[in-house]
């Protein structure tokens, strides 16, 4: 079956397992829900760990990451304004479309289709054999900036949400802290780095945010939420190569030690289940009065235009790369998973319910399941152009 089928079977079961464990007792619960978190967030940071040390940044020409960066925040925004769109003039009777209410409802909730899931992007292309590829580097780029552009972009919409606050200038500080250091002391810092190290590193970066989160939830409104996915990047990226390793060469992906190699494949494999297990549950029963099929057909759409806004990458890139390219780089966006479920999340813990809630998590749970299928489209895009050798 291969990697890519066994991960795609694990977000199943995981997905399937969220479903039942609003059934537990609350107390086991809200338990429950504290440890799933803490292991998806350590999965996750030892992902971007690894991802930030195959990271390859020419400081000589930071330009070129200016304008990843807008490409990355388009695609994050195309999503994100035709899903809040969808849930205002469709889902919405026709009475409330001036409402101001409705529509940062549907701002904050329509975020959740903005992020690619960084972890699960690339466990999957690596799993399909296409880490040493064009498209693997320029996802990895794009995936990462437009995570980071849906954090961002969280804190105005907090800001609409809850006013202005200074634990929100807080963050900010913080990520731009956290970019400097990436910047800075690239490659340059010397600290064990096999598979058990950074394991460590990504519990506790994991256990440090939560720490914060949860203590900051006792003194404030708006809790602190220092995301993982950005410092475990950054701390990548800052980890000097391995001894030996050729500067610009893969450090996890390509050529690598088979215990390094396995342990990485048992983790991401992990990862795929608690990813699916850290969507919220969903509340079919009370949806539009039970109408199943147009439950479904909301689903459909919404997912067929949070995808279709992923792809403004295939109309740039023209000089450095095939048209196969750059839509297999779309299309490998599409994955969402751990960020944009945090969003929903998000959306929950503001009071926010209903139907739209209901049909950004299955719009959600649905492009987890197509994840396998994305993939094996980006896959079958390229082949073509490894076989000959083709470039753009």
């Amino acid at each position: 079956m291969g990697k890519l089928g066994l991960y795609s079977l694990l977000l199943i079961a995981g997905l399937t397992g969220s479903q039942f464990l609003n059934l537990l007792p609350p107390g086991i619960y809200r338990v429950t829900d504290l440890v799933l978190t803490f292991f998806t967030m350590t999965g996750l940071a030892f992902i971007m760990i690894q991802v930030g040390r195959e990271f390859q940044i020419d400081k000589k020409n930071p330009r070129q990451y200016g304008w990843d960066y807008v490409v990355a925040a388009t695609a994050a925004a195309f999503p994100w304004i035709l899903c809040t769109l969808y849930f205002v003039f469709v889902m919405a009777p026709r009475a409330d479309w001036g409402n101001r209410d409705l529509w940062m409802e549907a701002l904050l909730v329509g975020r959740f289709a903005s992020p690619t899931s960084a972890g699960v992007l690339f466990s999957m292309l690596a799993a399909a054999g296409l880490a040493s590829t064009w498209v693997f580097r320029k996802a990895r780029v794009l995936a990462i900036f437009d995570d980071l552009d849906t954090v961002l972009l969280m804190i105005p919409l907090k800001m609409a949400m809850v006013g202005l606050r200074w634990e929100l200038g807080l963050i900010v500080a913080i990520i731009t802290v956290q970019l400097g250091c990436a910047w800075h002391f690239l490659r340059r810092l010397r600290i064990p780095s096999t598979w058990p190290w950074v394991l460590a590193y990504g519990a506790g970066l994991a256990l440090v945010s939560e720490i914060i989160y949860h203590s900051s939830q006792e003194i404030s409104k708006v809790p602190i939420h220092i995301e993982v996915l950005l410092p475990a990047f950054v701390l990548g990226c800052m980890m000097a190569p391995t001894e030996g390793h050729k500067e610009g060469a893969p450090e996890v992906h390509g050529n690598h030690d088979p215990g390094e190699e396995r342990a990485s494949t048992v983790i991401s494999a992990c990862f795929m289940v608690l990813v699916g297990l850290s969507l919220p549950p969903l509340e079919l029963g009370e949806t539009m009065g039970g109408a199943w099929v147009f439950l479904g057909l909301h689903v459909l759409l919404v997912t067929l235009l949070s995808n279709l806004g992923k792809m403004f990458p295939a109309f740039c890139y023209r000089k450095e790369a095939h048209l196969r390219e750059r839509l297999a780089v779309s299309v490998g966006m599409f994955p969402r998973g751990e960020v944009g479920a945090g969003v929903l999340i998000l959306s929950l813990s503001y009071g926010i319910s209903g139907s739209i809630v209901t049909v950004g998590s299955l719009s959600l749970a649905l492009n987890l399941l197509l994840t396998g299928f994305f993939i094996a489209v980006v896959r079958w895009l390229i082949a073509p152009l490894h076989a000959t050798g083709a470039k753009g």
